[in-house]
């Protein structure tokens, strides 16, 4: 199942050339990696202290594969300081292309949110 991660940041007036150069550098490392569709680095037309990093994944598991990459590490964290602290990954359940759209079943077990160590979901 496809994967949209989107991560926002605020960033402070200033510090926009250094973060888009920052930013570039995450974007580069995680395109190269093994099920990453594509991405792209925005900012917000309405608040320009808002940019995100949007990528898109074949799978969840491309994309933890992705952030254990050791270039990913070193080009990806000094982007993360003007990170919002927030949910980031999203998997596709709807996706629309020039052929209409397609659905998805969901990959989320139903435990997910309630699973910790030494329980397991409902038991």
């Amino acid at each position: 199942m496809p994967l949209v991660v989107v991560t926002r940041y605020r960033v402070p007036p200033g510090d926009e050339p250094t973060f888009r150069g920052r930013a570039r550098e995450a974007l580069d490392a995680l395109r190269a990696q093994p099920g990453c569709r594509r991405g792209h680095v925005g900012r917000s037309i309405d608040d320009p202290q808002r940019w995100l990093l949007q990528t898109e994944w074949d799978t969840t598991g491309a994309y933890r594969r992705a952030l254990s990459s050791y270039d990913v590490k070193l080009r990806a964290v000094p982007v993360m300081y003007h990170a919002i602290d927030e949910p980031t990954a999203y998997e596709s359940l709807v996706e629309a292309d020039e052929n209409g759209l397609s659905e998805h079943a969901s990959d989320r077990d139903p435990s997910a949110g309630t699973a910790s160590p030494g329980r397991h979901g409902d038991r």
